[in-house]
Order: structure tokens, then C-alpha cells, then sequence
């Protein structure tokens, strides 16, 4: 079974661009657009699937070609493989600031859409959250959301660190973004994948779950000793959108996923609708941040 990645791993100018296409799919709802912490709504179950085709016809040809290649290769087995291969969490040990600063090196100066660090991206989230009045532990989680994305400066391809997360091992939801592409993975030819429940079993529970391997799933066991459940959903599930905002997948969840979906869903807006080119003062912002980090987390953590 051929499980060589396409010669071109990364398609996109920009990550951002992945999440650019994400707002056109999926227009920021009116909870979203006051911040609100109300849950969205999923998805209209009686839209028809001709009008997301219209999302995928105008899609820049470099997300085109990511979401190929993401729906080739995000195997059970490579899910399964990239779990073992990086949640021993042994390539270094580092700060919260620190792994911040070490994300900055994963710069595109191709992107013409902003002009801020990646840490200044995260930090931008996290004033938003705070902004709005959420708990001290609501604005950590924005604050490290995105440090997972560091798996692309230790060679992952594009493909396999950011995209719109699913389940593995079981059938892709129609409402997934370009469904047709998965017809190139190899477990669509395996009739035991492509059943409803697959290798799983009804209401077993997303933890049970081989979602498809990303930032999300990394950074959830980076700090899943030092945050509390609803933040860890909030990491762990803010790529997943055919559940959180499409409504799919429910025969898998249990009561705990459930209860943690309405923290997802409070988190999406900030994850998608706080980018703008207003830079945040970092050296001003910094001491109260550290003082947040050191309220919940050590001096050093593996990664």
C-alpha cells in the first residue's frame, strides 16, 4: 500500500491560507461576530451539497492542492504512526514563552495577508479572549492554540500539521471539505473503514477516536497535565469542524463530549475571526503573560 507523500508537501504560500479558506466556508455567525461565548449552530442539515461546492470551485489552486494531499494521506495507520512517533514528546523541553519565540522561525514572508509574527498571532487571540472578559484559563488556551504548528519546523509537511480535522478508521462525513478526495486514500478501498461505525464503537468517545494527525492533537497532550477539560477540548477539537461545526459524528460521542462541545464552539471565533494587521505590543504584554504561563504551567515542558 503506497504511502509515499506527493513531492510537493507544501502547496500553501502561507498556513493562513488554509485558515482564509475555513472563513469563506464558514462566514463568522452573529454570536461570533459580538464574541459572544453563545455556541454556534451547525451547520443548516437541509443546505444542500451544491452550495458547498461553490466553497470548493473558488478555492485558490495551492488549497486545492493541500486538501489533496491532506485527504490522500491521512491514513488510520498514518494517524496511528505520527501518535507514536511524536507524543513520546522527547525532542526538547522548553518554556510556553520560549516555545512561542521558537515558532517565530516558521516565517513566509509570501503571505501578503498580514504582517505579524507568530507569536504576535497568538497573543492577538489571546487579548481578544481576554478583552471579553473570559477566565485566566480561557485566555491561556488561546494564548498556546497554535504552538503545535512547531511540527513543521521538525519536518512535517503542511498537509499533516493544519487542516480541518476527522476520524480515521471509520467513514468520511460527506460534509467534510472536498469529500471526493478521499476516493485517493487507500482506506477507502478497506469496506471495514468506510462503515458508520468502523473500528469503533457507537458512543465510544472522541478520546477513542483517531482523529487525523495535526497541531490540534499535538499541543492537546503538550499541556493536557496542565489545563483544565474545557481548555483541552478547546486544543484538542478547534480543527474538527464537521463536528463542531457541522454537527457530524454524534454515534461517537459520549456524555463528556457532549458537555465540551458547547467550549469549542466558544472558542471557534476567537481561533478564526481575530487576525488583523494591528501588531500587539509584545515587550507591554509579556509580563502579564508570564505571570499567566507560571500560573498553570512549570518552567519547562516537554515537547
Amino acid at each position: 500500500m503506497e504511502t509515499t507523500p506527493s513531492p510537493n508537501p507544501t502547496p500553501l504560500h502561507s498556513l493562513e491560507e488554509w485558515e482564509d479558506f475555513l472563513k469563506d466556508r464558514y462566514p463568522e455567525p452573529q454570536a461570533a461576530a459580538s464574541h459572544s461565548a453563545a455556541p454556534f449552530k451547525a451547520t443548516d442539515p437541509e443546505k444542500k451539497q451544491e452550495q458547498f461546492r461553490n466553497y470548493e470551485a473558488d478555492a485558490r489552486p495551492t488549497v486545492r492542492e493541500f486538501y489533496r494531499l491532506n485527504h490522500r494521506y491521512q491514513t488510520h495507520d498514518f494517524s496511528k504512526a505520527k501518535r507514536e512517533e511524536f507524543l513520546s514528546l522527547s525532542r526538547r523541553e522548553m518554556g510556553i514563552w520560549e516555545a512561542m519565540e521558537y515558532l517565530n522561525q516558521l516565517v513566509d514572508d509570501s503571505d501578503p495577508d498580514t504582517d505579524l509574527s507568530q507569536l504576535q498571532h497568538l497573543l492577538q487571540t489571546a487579548e481578544q479572549i481576554r478583552s471579553d472578559g473570559h477566565p485566566r484559563w480561557f485566555i491561556l488556551t488561546g494564548l498556546v492554540h497554535d504552538l503545535g504548528k512547531i511540527l513543521c519546523l521538525w519536518g512535517e509537511p503542511q498537509w499533516a500539521v493544519v487542516g480541518d480535522t476527522f476520524p480515521t478508521g471509520c467513514a468520511y462525513s460527506d460534509k467534510i471539505v472536498f469529500p471526493r478526495f478521499f476516493e485517493d486514500n487507500p482506506d477507502y478501498q478497506v469496506s471495514k473503514l468506510q462503515t458508520k461505525n468502523g473500528v469503533y464503537e457507537e458512543g465510544c468517545g472522541l478520546d477513542s477516536v483517531k482523529l487525523s494527525w495535526g497541531h490540534d492533537e499535538y499541543i492537546y497532550h503538550v499541556c493536557k497535565d496542565y489545563l483544565p477539560m474545557s481548555g483541552l477540548y478547546m486544543l484538542r477539537y478547534h480543527s474538527f469542524y464537521p463536528w463542531h461545526r457541522e454537527g457530524q459524528y454524534s454515534h461517537l460521542l459520549n456524555e463528556q463530549d457532549r458537555e465540551n462541545l458547547k467550549w469549542v464552539q466558544a472558542f471557534n471565533p476567537y481561533d478564526l475571526y481575530t487576525k488583523s494587521h494591528k501588531p500587539p505590543n509584545v515587550a507591554e504584554l509579556r509580563p502579564f503573560y508570564e505571570d499567566l504561563i507560571a500560573e498553570y504551567f512549570p518552567k519547562k515542558i516537554r515537547w
